[in-house]
């Protein structure tokens, strides 16, 4: 007999190893109210949605809901196999809807989503005070809109907003479809930025300017400032070019020009207007950039006329695009 074969048995250890048992899920079994008191006598552990609750029966048979129904025996329940009672919901706003059965009253959450997501719950659990409670907020505090935008759908309208408007007036044109050739490859690009900058001039200075917007006008994209009544300035943000054999539009998006002209109407913000000197400052001529301005006096003396800056972001590609003498 050999040496090894000698030695006693329980001195031979294995190293084979056995592979780990598959994951499986958490196993649940059913019972009533009377299991789950079975957890202890003063309080009910509950598992919603994966927030965990400690809570006593009382609180939840307060009010004729399906909590009450689940606790007093009408209806069964999910337990873990730690104990904890299983309800398939959400548990975001759970810990409200135990706070309004302890104290019957409950501060409902900030914001009108908030509180449409516990109406929600409210509605599964069948609370029919939270419910009411819910409705009375959410009718009675409607959210105002940050600034209204009107939109102009014709010249008269148009006319009447600017004459009647105590405060400086910005409106945009936006008319995609008001073009015959086809757009460059930045032009959308370049559109929606114009609009995004709108939106957050609006967004900005909407208690001190009237923002509208028009979309009949005869300009695929353009800005138009005005003070007390009158047309102050004008930013053209379309050409056109050529590529290769055919015209194509360009838009551009000048958007230094635009901070600057609508700076220039909060000049026009309250009566009585600015000092000449300051408005002369204003309407200097702007000769870079393809820009002009009419700074033409009136006739018969030296006191300039009302005059509008008209800014056209104009890029031409080709010689041949160029009017006479430029």
């Amino acid at each position: 007999m050999s040496e090894d074969s000698s030695l006693p048995q329980h001195h031979v250890q294995s190293f084979c190893t056995r592979p780990p048992p598959p994951l499986s899920c958490p196993k649940t079994k059913i019972c009533s109210y009377r299991g789950a008191m079975g957890l202890g006598n003063k309080y009910v552990r509950l598992n919603v949605g994966g927030n965990l609750f400690y809570t006593t029966l009382q609180v939840l048979t307060r009010e004729n809901s399906l909590l009450k129904a689940m606790f007093s025996g009408k209806k069964e329940v999910f337990t873990d196999k730690e104990g904890w009672i299983l309800i398939d919901r959400s548990g975001k706003h759970f810990g409200s809807i135990l706070c309004y059965l302890r104290d019957g009253n409950l501060n409902l959450p900030k914001g009108r989503q908030a509180v449409q997501e516990l109406l929600a719950e409210a509605k599964y659990y069948f609370i029919q005070g939270l419910m009411e409670l819910c409705h009375n907020n959410l009718q009675g505090n409607k959210e105002q809109p940050l600034c209204e935008i009107p939109v102009v759908t014709s010249v008269k309208e148009e006319e009447r907003l600017i004459q009647t408007s105590s405060k400086p007036v910005v409106k945009l044109v936006y008319n995609r479809s008001n073009n015959k050739y086809s757009y460059t490859s930045n032009s959308d690009d370049h559109l929606l930025k114009n609009i995004e900058l709108f939106d957050r001039l609006s967004l900005s200075f909407n208690s001190r300017v009237l923002f509208i917007k028009d979309v009949i006008g005869d300009e695929i994209c353009c800005w138009s400032f005005y003070g007390q009544g009158r047309k102050l300035a004008e930013v053209c943000c379309t050409s056109i070019v050529y590529a290769t054999e055919k015209k194509q539009t360009k838009v551009e998006f000048p958007e230094a020009r635009i901070y600057e002209e609508t700076l220039n109407t909060l000049l026009y913000e309250t009566l009585p207007l600015p000092d000449n000197s300051l408005l002369e400052a204003t309407r200097r001529s702007y000769t870079n950039c393809g820009s002009h301005s009419e700074e033409e006096e009136a006739p018969g003396g030296p006191e300039p006329r009302e005059r509008v800056r008209r800014i056209h972001v104009k890029r031409y590609s080709t010689y041949d695009d160029r009017p006479l003498g430029h």
